[in-house]
């Protein structure tokens, strides 16, 4: 099969208005660039290498140019300048002139000689340097090269055992890195069984318990094995984890703060330590999500904020607030997300007032009643004995009515088990005698399912989860009542503080991301929280799959095809169905109660009023969260974040004169400050500038013309520094320039903090205005040329960890393609992205300067936009089934749910080809044995492909691995002989 090649994207080749330039040399690469691998009439030098090509240059005895060059005197740069990238590229192509290499030494040397001279290079470095972490990798990763060219197997294991025993050095003389320990406890998983790899690191744990990326990457390892996983034990190992990083937290809070309640700011080793122990937390609660538990799932939402961010400001130990928190937990008070709550403090708060209330209004009784009350007798020893005589005829009563209530309950079952037998149905038989039609098992999946999709909320278990025998609730009921109640033992060994603000922001902000809720970046998708994220979904996030329409849409129109049923497919198995109404409500009553713990917090703003415009059934003509804006504004009038996100939102559903008024306001309210009253309120004015720039230019199509001018007056004032007023005019040339000339000295101050590393909204916020003004009044290479010497003020490490930057490139990369003030979604971005994707080798997202770390769009999603891309060309079976191999393959992708849902439903309703599905799906479940989802799917797309025996001893699977099953067969033969 060819392999895709990759050329680096080279910005000089567009034209004014956006679009890809050929080169003038005419290379085959550019003109091949979109032909299909599997065209006949495929150019050598086109899109993909050829397999012969590529025989030739994995060959170890081919020789290959090497330049060294020669010993040059360092150039000293200026500290204020950074470049953009290491590497500059070559605006002329491949073809550098000679003068370059008249100075340079050309060595030719094979694979092997390239082999001996690295090793020699690296054991040089590994004694001269041993305790560098780069070195050793390095090493290391050089002996999977040279395993991936042995064509023995017993040649890589040998190549195996060499890079063990490099790894095995380095951590003798590096034992608390943990980057060199996670690279050889990989190396161990290639060649240890199971049981010997889980004992290394059980080992590996002891010594380093508090290390939170040690233990996510063993629970990872110990989930992924089929024959070890159920959940009641993944639940010990979790809650060993978090108990291990959780103990590590808190003693190195008070190693370093011991004199100090509430310090400023926290070391960033502590907030890094507690952001990693809320990805753990995350984990559990996808994994209880996932295997069927979501009423447990939500109450450890629940639980872990209520302890954590509306804890009482009390100074208590760990052990009475886990006792004050279980009285909290026991009671009928509302908890976060439901109507009423208020937050464990506040609650707190009333309680105690409640009882010092009652004590008051006992006491004022006692004293109105006063005076001589008489003596009180002793009761005479025959009172005594009758007494006694009664409380045991009332035992004996109670004895004899337990024992009339059992009697009467075993004849229930007895009068259930004749009505069972009278319809066909034997108890006492195997359910593979029984259920002798597999469509049983399909409507089994379904009803299933659908308990899944309504029964996640936990409900309040009375008395500590007792349910009362009075209550007059049926008995079916009060089972389901009991089993759905998530009682205080079920959550209190996952429960831990956090001290920094950071882990306690990034705690609510998933808990919205993982009920369905809409969230401005607020964090890198470099990030291991983000990656996480999408390695564990089970169905995609709206974002992506809006963009997978926009893609299917772009190609529908410029192939002419027709890619409806890989549409339907991808959207059928993939789309994410969160934003329904209940799960709406409880998201937007938790964020508004949150915003109590966070105030002024814009993102947090935007996700309620999203929440609140989901949770609306009866639609008028105003915008659906108007009300709550304008509430949330009552209670603090200098929000001003909160008006932009409010005008926004009304823009969106139409409204652009009400946006414009909001926008006006909040302007108009900061800029009326005097320069010293509130720093933080005219700090946030970039912001509002370009949101509001952003709205009118969204707003320009066809014969606007207006909104383009409101759009240059509105970042005229922003650059110029003057108090904004409304726009009547079109700005002057003077204020034009200006305004230019105000950009170029405030990007100044911005560049100074940037080195620095100081980078947050309102400074990004100023540089895309900048940019964008450029854009309208000097063109679009000038906005361009403000955005490429915005990424030289950052460091390249720096640049891979911050959302703002992220951003920022996002934002370049959309101006590339077409502009900034067009607003175009950079869909050819997205399969340019998705064919880089299809390298054997790992790449970063498109040309993202200096971007060494895994691709900024983490490659699930790039896997399947490619996957998507074929489907919609008519790619052949072959190909397609090729790409599900290769992406699977992977060692991080080879549990990603989602892929293998695509898979299995790729094989069965497009290809069309039983086996390959069966073994798709047997494949998909021992690779994720805890997705409940993806066993569903196999009774309900394979149950004309499965025998009945199979699909129940599927079901007998599942339930030795401790998911959580809600229907018994038993209802659904049930429900079919009643129907019959």
């Amino acid at each position: 099969m060819d392999v895709p090649r990759y050329k680096s994207y080279n910005s000089t080749k567009l034209d004014f208005r956006g679009q890809y330039r050929p080169n003038k040399r005419g290379s085959g690469f550019d003109r091949d660039g979109d032909i299909d691998a599997l065209d006949t009439q495929l150019k050598s030098g086109g899109r993909y290498w050829s397999s012969k090509y590529a025989a030739v240059e994995r060959h170890k005895n081919l020789k290959r140019l090497r330049v060294l060059a020669r010993k040059q005197p360092r150039v000293v740069v200026s500290d204020d300048f950074i470049p953009l990238s290491d590497v500059e590229v070559s605006h002329e192509g491949v073809d550098r002139p000679s003068s370059v290499l008249k100075d340079c030494l050309v060595v030719e040397e094979s694979w092997d000689d390239e082999v001996l001279r690295k090793t020699r290079e690296f054991n040089k470095l590994t004694r001269e340097h041993p305790h560098d972490e780069k070195v050793w990798l390095d090493f290391a990763e050089l002996q999977d090269k040279v395993a991936s060219m042995q064509p023995q197997k017993g040649a890589r294991l040998q190549t195996l055992e060499k890079k063990i025993s490099i790894l095995e050095k380095a951590t003798e003389l590096n034992p608390d890195n943990e980057e060199l320990l996670l690279c050889l406890m990989k190396a161990y998983q290639s060649r240890d069984s199971s049981d010997m790899l889980i004992g290394r690191w059980e080992k590996v744990l002891m010594h380093h318990s508090g290390n939170y990326k040690l233990w996510k990457e063993y629970l990872r390892v110990v989930q992924g094995e089929f024959s070890r996983f159920k959940v009641s034990d993944m639940r010990k190992m979790y809650a060993h984890a978090i108990q291990a990083v959780s103990s590590a937290c808190s003693r190195q809070f008070r190693q370093f703060y011991q004199n100090e309640e509430k310090p400023s700011s926290l070391d960033p080793a502590i907030v890094q330590l507690e952001l990693g122990l809320v990805d753990i937390f995350l984990n559990l609660c996808r994994l209880e999500w996932q295997a069927g538990y979501q009423e447990l799932a939500t109450a450890l939402f629940q639980a872990e904020i209520e302890f954590t961010v509306f804890c009482p400001s009390l100074l208590l130990t760990d052990h009475s607030k886990l006792r004050l928190f279980e009285h909290f937990w026991n009671s009928d008070g509302p908890r976060v997300g439901e109507e009423g709550a208020v937050g464990w403090s506040t609650w707190l708060e009333k309680e105690e007032e409640n009882r010092q209330r009652i004590l008051k209004e006992e006491a004022s009784h006692n004293e109105e009643r006063g005076g001589w009350t008489g003596w009180s007798e002793l009761l005479s020893k025959h009172e005594e004995t009758a007494k006694n005589q009664d409380a045991v005829h009332n035992d004996v009563t109670a004895d004899v009515f337990l024992e009339e209530s059992e009697n009467e309950d075993i004849k229930q079952e007895d009068d259930t088990e004749a009505l069972l037998k009278q319809l066909g149905i034997d108890l006492d038989a195997e359910p593979s005698s029984e259920v002798k039609d597999s469509s049983t098992w399909a409507r089994w999946s379904q009803e299933e399912s659908l308990r899944d999709w309504n029964q996640w909320m936990p409900v309040h278990g009375k008395s500590g989860g007792r349910i009362s025998p009075s209550s007059g609730t049926p008995d079916g009921e009060a089972d389901e009542h009991f089993l759905r109640a998530v009682l205080f033992e079920d959550v209190s060994e996952y429960l831990f503080s956090l001290n920094s603000e950071e882990a306690r922001l990034s705690l609510v902000s998933q808990f919205i991301e993982f009920f369905g809720g809409d969230l401005s970046q607020w964090i890198c998708t470099n990030s291991s929280s983000w990656k996480e994220k999408i390695l564990s979904i089970e169905v995609l996030p709206d974002s992506i799959s809006k963009n997978l329409r926009s893609l299917h849409d772009i190609l529908d129109r410029s192939e002419g095809s027709s890619s409806s049923n890989s549409l339907k497919l991808l959207m059928g198995i993939m789309s994410n169905c969160s934003k329904r109404t209940d799960t709406m409500k409880f998201l937007r009553n938790a964020v508004l109660l949150c915003l109590t713990a966070f105030p002024r917090n814009h993102i947090l703003e935007e996700a309620a009023l999203v929440a609140e415009e989901f949770s609306i059934t009866k639609m008028d003509s105003s915008t659906p969260c108007r009300a709550l804006a304008k509430s949330l504004l009552k209670n603090d009038r200098q929000d001003v974040l909160l008006c932009g996100v409010y005008a926004r939102r009304e823009a969106v559903f139409g409204n652009i004169g009400h946006a414009r008024r909001v926008f006006d306001m909040a302007l108009a309210s900061v800029e009326g400050l005097p320069p010293v009253s509130d720093l933080d309120l005219r700090s946030n004015a970039p912001l509002l500038y370009f949101w509001y720039a952003e709205t009118e230019l969204a707003n320009s199509s066809g014969n606007n013309q207006e909104s383009p001018s409101r759009a240059l007056h509105i970042l005229s004032c922003l650059g110029n520094g003057v108090k904004y007023i409304p726009f009547e005019s079109k700005p002057s040339s003077l204020q034009l320039l200006r305004a230019h000339q105000g950009f170029k000295e405030r990007l100044k101050i911005v560049r100074s903090a940037w080195v620095r590393g100081v980078v947050d909204d309102q400074s990004l916020a100023l540089a895309c205005s900048a940019a964008l003004f450029e854009e309208l009044t000097t063109g679009w290479a000038a906005g361009i040329a403000v955005l490429d010497e915005a990424f030289k003020m950052v460091l390249p490490d720096r640049r891979c960890h911050s959302y703002q930057l992220e951003f920022l490139f996002n934002y370049y990369d959309d101006a590339q393609h077409g502009g900034m003030a067009q607003q175009k979604v950079c869909i050819l971005g997205w399969v340019h992205v998705a064919c880089i994707a299809l390298m054997p080798q790992q790449m970063t997202f498109r040309n993202f300067p200096n971007c060494r770390e895994n691709p900024m769009k983490p490659s699930v999603i790039l896997w399947l936009f490619a996957l998507s891309f074929e489907m919609s060309r008519g790619s052949s079976q072959h190909r397609i089934h090729g790409l599900f191999e290769r992406a699977l393959e992977n060692e991080r992708l080879s549990n990603s749910v989602i892929l293998w849902r695509l898979y299995v439903a790729y094989e069965v309703d497009i290809a069309c080809n039983p086996s390959a599905a069966k073994r798709a799906f047997f494949r998909a479940i021992h690779a994720c044995p805890w997705s409940k989802k993806l066993w569903l799917d196999g009774f309900l797309k394979l149950n004309s492909i499965l025998t009945v025996k199979e699909l129940s001893d599927l079901q007998d699977v599942m339930r030795d691995k401790e998911l959580n099953l809600r229907t018994d067969i038993y209802e659904i033969l049930l429900q079919g002989e009643l129907v019959s």
